[in-house]
């Protein structure tokens, strides 16, 4: 029995699902689950990662708080299991560096990896969001939670507009201003991409994070990426194998907020990803 669900879909993912203008209908929005294979979700309703090496996910560090060494997670409709987590060591909740890389236990044969972006060239790209959180409209903000969605892919395009340091931020806009699919990414969707393809193949910039500056999900909140060229350094040496206790934790140092070591066995015994989910 899955209990807690409703506490857990609140507690889970720091930033709140892939939101939609209020204008355009969403079917516009809605992709099929294969959309892009690289996709990884860690539990049966969301948090995202991507494979950039057949045996490396890149995703967020608070995603990561149920996902340990013999965790299955699914990539491309299957289940594979996990090796050896890596949280980025000055991972900072709410703040930066919210960062870490999964280490699979066998190499995913099947999909072509995404490459991270390595330039400092981010500002006013157009990227696109995408995974199975929950959803609404900028006016209204999040109206359907994660566990409600029931794994609906969506994405959304948004314009880079803020980008130094180990941060990428970008604006919900609305009318005139806004791009044809805009939206923000959300619960459920923690961890996911911020992409695009060139000469087919796909790239990522950022990693979701969090949202600042406004209500979730509605227009003019600002939406929170690590910025991977910040962060190509710690990636190589993490996935050289050279030093990585010196610059990672295996396991966060501090819980999402609502999460206890006490309950922590049973919200991921809820959550985790299994047969009964593909």
């Amino acid at each position: 029995m899955r209990y807690f669900l409703l506490f857990i879909c609140c507690l889970t993912f720091s930033a709140h699902a892939i939101v939609i203008r209020h204008d355009v209908p969403d079917e516009e929005y809605k992709v099929k689950e294969n959309t892009i294979p690289q996709l990884a979700t860690f539990y049966f309703d969301g948090a995202h990662g991507t494979l950039i090496e057949p045996s490396w996910i890149i995703t967020a560090a608070h995603a990561t708080f149920c996902v340990s060494p013999d965790s299955s997670i699914l990539i491309n409709g299957n289940l594979v299991n996990v090796e050896n987590v890596y949280i980025h060591k000055d991972y900072k909740p709410g703040k930066s560096h919210d960062i870490a890389l999964i280490q699979l236990r066998e190499p995913v044969a099947d999909v072509i990896p995404f490459a991270i972006n390595t330039d400092s060239n981010e500002l006013d790209k157009n990227l696109w969001f995408i995974g199975i959180g929950g959803t609404g409209n900028g006016l209204t903000g999040q109206t359907v939670d994660n566990y409600e969605n029931e794994g609906q892919m969506r994405k959304a395009q948004n314009n880079v507009t803020f980008a130094k340091g180990p941060l990428l931020k970008f604006d919900f806009n609305e009318g005139n201003e806004a791009l044809p699919l805009e939206g923000v990414s959300g619960g459920g969707d923690s961890g996911g991409p911020a992409y695009m393809f060139q000469d087919k193949l796909g790239i990522v910039y950022g990693i979701s994070s969090r949202v600042e500056g406004g209500d979730i999900g509605k227009y003019g909140v600002k939406e929170v990426y690590s910025r991977t060229s910040y962060f190509v350094p710690w990636i190589q040496q993490i996935i050289s194998g050279v030093n990585t206790r010196g610059i990672s934790h295996q396991r966060l140092q501090q819980l999402p907020a609502g999460l206890t070591e006490d309950i922590l066995p049973q919200v991921c015994e809820d959550i985790s990803i299994g047969e009964r989910d593909i």
